[in-house]
């Protein structure tokens, strides 16, 4: 178990760095921290997506139809779960980064995630429009979660260019996937919670525009 934490600020990046866990320290500037800080914000959106969720099987737990609401709250707990995993192995890919000896992520996870993303996809129709990134609260969070998981990916890509050891392969497939998981998860939710997906429509643009 690691040290307890005594004392939150220690002054020693006033400087503009910041200690590595092997005790280097490297400029704030570094791309690793911006990688860092894309995989916490990206830990934290998919905290705040939990919070909907929950708030989704709560709002389940007195039923007016019953089959069909304790099988949203069944979804519901089962997405918590799925979403607690998810925290943990960006937790873990953050731990790659800070320590570059430590494996966090591997093949075994990509193929969980991969899994998952067929047996969500499994349940919905077929995409024939483009999907805007709005709709239910829940949604659009997920969204949100989906956009910085792609940011997290660029700065990856940037950083394992640069320095090749500094993340596994097997991390860079794990945000590769969790954002394909989070488009899909995205239309999973929309449909148990039975709220509508905003289409791109092309009328809308030609009303203030016709060609």
């Amino acid at each position: 178990m690691g040290n307890r934490l005594t004392k939150i600020y220690t002054r020693t990046g006033d400087d503009g760095t910041t200690g590595m866990a092997n005790g280097d320290r490297l400029s704030k500037a570094d791309l690793i921290f911006a990688v860092m800080g894309d995989v916490d914000e990206l830990n934290a959106h998919m905290g705040m997506v939990a919070a909907h969720v929950t708030v989704l099987k709560q709002a389940t737990a007195n039923p007016t139809e019953e089959d069909n609401i304790n099988n949203v709250s069944t979804q519901a707990k089962s997405l918590l779960t799925t979403l607690s995993i998810m925290q943990h192995l960006l937790f873990n890919v953050g731990g790659e980064l800070a320590m570059p000896e430590y494996k966090g992520i591997t093949v075994q996870h990509i193929q969980w995630l991969e899994t998952d993303i067929d047996k969500l996809n499994q349940s919905l129709g077929a995409l024939k429009d483009f999907i805007l990134p709005a709709g239910s609260v829940l949604v659009s969070a997920i969204h949100i979660a989906r956009t910085v998981c792609r940011r997290a990916e660029r700065q990856a890509v940037g950083l394992k260019m640069q320095h090749p050891d500094l993340l596994s392969d097997t991390a860079l497939q794990l945000l590769n996937r969790l954002s394909d998981w989070l488009f899909v998860l995205a239309r999973y939710c929309a449909k148990i919670e039975q709220s509508q997906e905003v289409l791109w429509d092309k009328t809308i643009l030609a009303s203030i525009a016709p060609s």
